[in-house]
């Protein structure tokens, strides 16, 4: 589909490899691994991967000028130059820059995928046990010092929340670079709207390579609200005490934006570390700075080095102003951080039916008429609400929409909310999901039936919705509802504006060339939608604003 800006170097000479190696389980089954480690007879520290995507998926080499091919993943999403060896499983770490460096790499199918043994299935309880048994295997071998971490992407981030939360006593640090936390909230039904997008794909790829035994994008289109089936497939995050480094993107917010920053706050670790940015995915896991950054994580808790990093502040914070400019690089204290200036901006009506403005709410300033309002129709309308900011502003950390609203027509709506970014009449884009390069600044989702919130899970600036019952709206009525936007962080400068989108449908096409493929929602949008801006209701956007500049690099 797309040209893939990938380099694909040949395998280093200097590594000895066992492929194949039979890893037992606690039942009797056997695991495969590919192990790459060092010419020599010394032991070393490790880094595992596991997944089931398959271990021996490698880059083929063919005899002409393109060399190896690439990986079929690169072709279907847009990718920024990386360059990673022929040795190096799809999101796996790179043998050939760690084994060098005095690594042990062991890449591992989980069980029933690739040519390991057992049923296949996908974010199950056995995972976690199959992983504790993969971490103390490795630390017993002849090779190995006994420390064992794990790194990946995506779903090799996932299974590490699962063999973290297990609790194998060899293991020492994880890395889980992008993955969801929720498999409901992050990926099958975020704010209770199915995603027919990438779920879709992704599910029936996996239907197909399991030949039937994983289908759970069919069961999620059964399942509209949380119960024992998600639940089962969520890990115990408090129960994980390992040294972390986490990686949460702002570029990834239709896949695991929200999963890793909740990763990194709810996990139990005394030493933990938050890696932020805006790029894209796999170019900065596999860029210099984002490996020296996991060296300096994994030198310390694996090879016993003293890298300096538990002196170092445990949240690195990117801020950009557009797709390809880092405005800012700061150490912070906290995620959100510790200095945020919560500012509430509330929506006007402004000069036509469907677009106002967002002014900020001070103290005395009196409320709007009570039938203020703004009105669109479902299927193809849009309630916009535009601030300019009058100084450089930084907007960091999540936002939360809060909509009054009735509708007519139907009982319920889905209800998505968009925050972008405009210069001189021009949107101004940013890195997305799946190498989008037109994204807005955040979004959330909600359906409107699904507004109920669990008090104790839910924070001032994260609403927690628990998705276990349906609230349908009554003619006539007025309902009162908070989206989650997810974090981000961008610099308006002075004259920039921020609007504020809500409609009932997903922001972008679905197609390749000029939308998001693969990214889709499903879209209940039968009703017309009123947006109730005066007293008694009330529409507004929770703001962070984030100043005092200390630029230094991670």
């Amino acid at each position: 589909m797309f040209h893939p800006r990938v380099t694909i170097t040949d395998p280093p000479e200097d590594v000895t490899v066992d492929w194949e190696v039979a890893v037992p389980m606690r039942d009797g089954i056997s695991l495969r691994a590919n192990v790459f480690r060092p010419q020599d007879d010394e032991r070393h520290p490790v880094i595992l991967s596991a997944h089931p995507y398959g271990k021996d998926g490698l880059p083929v080499h063919h005899e002409t000028r393109h060399g190896y091919r690439v990986p079929w993943q690169y072709h279907l999403m847009r990718s920024a130059p990386l360059t990673h060896s022929a040795w190096t499983g799809w999101e796996a770490p790179d043998p050939a820059h760690w084994v060098p460096r005095g690594y042990v790499i062991v890449n591992a199918d989980l069980r029933g995928w690739g040519t390991s043994e057992g049923e296949p299935s996908m974010l199950s309880e056995q995972e976690g046990l199959d992983i504790h048994d993969l971490v103390e295997w490795a630390a017993e071998q002849p090779w190995s010092t006994g420390r064992v971490g794990m790194s990946g992407v995506s779903y090799l981030a996932v299974s590490q929340w699962a063999g973290a939360a297990a609790r194998p006593p060899h293991l020492a640090a994880i890395c889980p670079w992008e993955g969801w936390t929720d498999f409901y909230r992050d990926f099958a039904r975020p704010g209770g709207t199915l995603n027919t997008g990438f779920f879709a794909v992704y599910g029936k790829v996996n239907e197909r390579r399991s030949h039937g035994a994983v289908a759970l994008y069919d069961e999620a289109r059964q399942r509209t609200l949380v119960d024992d089936w998600y639940r089962a497939r969520d890990r115990d995050l408090e129960a994980i005490d390992v040294p972390a480094l986490v990686c949460g993107s702002f570029s990834d917010h239709d896949l695991h934006t929200r999963g890793s920053f909740e990763g990194f706050r709810r996990i139990a670790s005394a030493d933990k570390w938050l890696y932020t940015h805006r790029g894209p995915k796999w170019g900065v896991y596999y860029s210099a700075e984002g490996l020296e950054a996991q060296a300096r994580f994994f030198d310390h808790f694996l090879g016993g080095e003293d890298t300096g990093i538990t002196a170092q502040p445990p949240v690195r914070l990117e801020i950009r102003e557009d797709r390809t400019t880092i405005t800012e690089v700061r150490h912070l204290t906290s995620w959100p951080p510790a200095e945020t200036d919560w500012q509430t901006l509330r929506c006007r009506a402004g000069h036509d039916a469907q677009h106002g403005a967002l002014e900020q709410a001070a103290s005395g300033t009196p409320e709007a008429p009570p039938d203020e309002t703004v009105t669109f129709p479902g299927r193809h309308g849009r309630a916009s609400f535009t601030h300019r900011f009058a100084t450089d502003t930084n907007v960091v950390g999540p936002m939360v929409a809060t909509l009054s609203l009735s509708l007519e027509g139907d009982d319920d709506l889905s209800v998505f909310v968009g925050v972008r970014k405009f210069r001189d009449g021009k949107e101004v884009t940013f890195e997305g999901s799946y190498g989008f390069q037109g994204d807005m600044v955040t979004h959330g989702m909600l359906l409107v039936s699904h507004r109920a919130q669990d008090p104790e899970r839910s924070l001032p600036h994260r609403p927690y919705h628990s998705h276990t019952e349906r609230q349908p709206v009554a003619p006539g009525e007025t309902v009162h509802l908070q989206v989650e936007l997810f974090p981000s962080a961008t610099l308006f400068r002075a004259g920039d504006e921020l609007r504020l989108d809500v409609q009932a449908r997903w922001f972008f096409d679905h197609e390749p060339v000029h939308g998001q493929f693969p990214a889709s929602h499903a879209a209940v949008d039968r009703a017309t939608c009123t947006l109730h801006l005066g007293a008694g209701g009330g529409c507004s956007l929770l703001l962070p604003i984030l100043d005092g500049a200390t630029t230094s690099r991670w």
